[in-house]
């Protein structure tokens, strides 16, 4: 795949100097490592890894040692002006801009992430979820992004919130990731129609009419096609960011405890009756470089960080302004198998990550 790492370099070094999505762009060592590659698994595929330490984490390691290239580190957010839940990223060119929308956010952590492989300059790339910040800049990006089931592969979170996970252009790709960095992967195909459960607010969660109006539509259309069989019946969790924030600082306290102890028992009720959980990844839009407000973007993932179930968003449609939205979809916990065989069934219903031809 040496013309693939060349075509993913030319792209990266026509768009990014707009888009912003990379630190660092590893040119003469991608070309080296793709000279040597092709006769590995993944036979010199390139991909983008997060952060300046991401070459360094074990899905990346494990990645290259089948073959993978990797191309560059992607951005994360930096230094700079803005509100203290800043979520774009900060690139060698400057701030990270949403490849659909210049005056929006791609979301974060995985901000670069995101970007690059929605403009096309990789087709996959690692990232990291801690409360949302794979699943949110895919759904705002509009690709696919998986965070794995909590242990599932190393992390250096200390808290047991954040994850491991992947950013592609399709659910394949990202099960192509799966297979190489855990051992013993075995693909599961979905039995259709999937009972699942759709909760358009988790019971607490105030939703923008236009992301509620997309992820609605994206199950109505989910249901027509026979891919998903609504079961009946409602999620609702209590609010937890009070719990998530207390994981983070490392003071838990018995009342969060009990909320998060709460939220534990409720999902594992709803999964004892059905294998699948679908809502919208965001509760808005992706907002504008001067940031969210008062709008918590996390407010339908974090729960997820807290029980360590996987957690994917696939893309869904647009809303009204042009941006991409995502639908969330959560499955028991160790259950990433599943939920890629769930997300292959219904992306061949909704459609594959849409193509920034122009990035």
């Amino acid at each position: 795949m040496t013309a693939a790492v060349e075509a993913s370099l030319a792209r990266i070094d026509r768009l990014d100097p707009e888009l912003c999505a990379f630190t660092e762009v590893w040119h003469e060592e991608a070309r080296a490592r793709a000279e040597t590659a092709s006769r590995l698994p993944l036979a010199g595929l390139p991909f983008a890894v997060k952060g300046r330490a991401g070459v360094r984490s074990f899905a990346a390691r494990r990645l290259a040692a089948a073959g993978g290239v990797p191309v560059g580190s992607t951005s994360v957010p930096g230094p700079g002006p803005g509100t203290p839940w800043q979520t774009w990223g900060q690139g060698a060119h400057g701030r990270t801009v949403n490849p659909w929308r210049r005056d929006r956010t791609p979301g974060g952590s995985s901000a670069g992430s995101a970007v690059a492989v929605a403009a096309g300059m990789v087709d996959l790339a690692t990232g990291s979820d801690g409360a949302g910040s794979v699943r949110i800049p895919a759904a705002w990006c509009g690709v696919f992004g998986l965070r794995t089931t909590a242990g599932l592969l190393p992390s250096p979170d200390r808290t047991g919130l954040a994850s491991p996970g992947v950013l592609a252009r399709s659910v394949d790709l990202a099960e192509l990731f799966l297979r190489r960095v855990t051992d013993g992967y075995a693909p599961r195909p979905a039995s259709l129609p999937v009972p699942a459960v759709y909760s358009p607010d988790l019971g607490f969660a105030e939703v923008t009419p236009e992301v509620a109006h997309v992820t609605r539509q994206a199950v109505g259309r989910l249901v027509d096609a026979g891919a998903v069989r609504l079961v009946a019946g409602p999620c609702e969790l209590l609010d937890p960011a009070e719990a998530w924030t207390a994981v983070r600082a490392g003071k838990p306290t018995p009342r969060t405890e009990r909320l998060r102890a709460a939220n534990d028992r409720t999902l594992d009720a709803l999964f004892a009756r059905t294998p699948l959980l679908l809502t919208p990844v965001a509760p808005t839009p992706p907002h504008g470089h001067e940031g969210p407000g008062d709008v918590y973007s996390t407010a339908l993932t974090w729960a997820f960080n807290l029980s360590g179930h996987p957690a994917a968003s696939l893309p869904a449609g647009f809303t009204p302004d042009g941006c991409p939205a995502g639908l969330q979809l959560v499955t028991g916990r160790g259950t990433d198998a599943e939920l890629l065989g769930f997300a292959r069934a219904l992306e061949r219903v909704l459609g594959p990550a849409p193509v920034r031809a122009d990035g």
